[in-house]
């Protein structure tokens, strides 16, 4: 599959204030929350519906609402807790996993230190949460672990991605559907992506 860019004015007005150096945490962490939201309508644009009634002040209709139930979320640790917030917003009962991945800073390879998932996987879809897609690295090993737990409907939500690290996915797992609200230049030497918005996790927890 091809990935997606998801594009809209006040998409690409969130997206310029995100990237800007001066942008405290404060307001970095609810852009990275306002912007999930975005990714999250698109992203669940063929979500099934069914039919229910409700009564409103004047008379019983039918109306049609999505089973919340059915949806996982999976940020990767831990800059795709950012995410969250944004998520359960539209979603409230969506049930939230964790995988926890770190880069090897001399391999550049994702190293797993933490994982805990919902029961019943696979009969659920499960939406991945980053907010950088850089190497692919840490998505590809995201989306194994999951496939081999039972995960059989599987997208990834991140906010920016590099061109390398879309491809790699890509070609790693074809049938996992990407969205993203920005597709970057590339990587620097030290795998970030260009011109990127720095360091994700360090801006939403305020680290650095």
């Amino acid at each position: 599959m091809e990935s997606i860019k998801v594009t809209h004015p006040l998409l690409e007005h969130k997206l310029a204030i995100l990237r800007d150096k001066k942008t405290g945490t404060k307001e970095f962490r609810e852009l990275i929350s306002e912007i999930t939201l975005f990714l999250c309508y698109e992203a669940m644009k063929d979500a099934k519906l069914y039919e229910v009634e409700v009564e409103t002040p004047i008379k019983k209709t039918k109306a049609h609402m999505i089973d919340e139930n059915n949806y996982i979320f999976v940020p990767i640790l831990r800059a795709g807790t950012g995410m969250i917030e944004g998520i359960v917003k539209m979603i409230p009962n969506a049930k939230i996993g964790h995988i926890g991945l770190y880069r090897d800073e001399e391999t550049i390879k994702p190293v797993r230190y933490y994982y805990k998932m919902p029961s019943g996987m696979e009969n659920k879809e499960v939406i991945i949460i980053d907010p950088m897609l850089a190497t692919g690295g840490s998505g590809i090993d995201a989306i194994s672990l999951l496939k081999e737990d039972g995960a059989k409907n599987i997208k990834f939500l991140s906010i920016i991605a590099a061109p390398d690290g879309l491809e790699k996915m890509q070609k790693a797992h074809p049938d996992v559907q990407i969205y993203c609200a920005a597709i970057d230049e590339g990587l620097n030497e030290k795998s970030y992506i260009v011109p990127g918005l720095g360091d994700a996790g360090d801006r939403i927890f305020g680290t650095k």
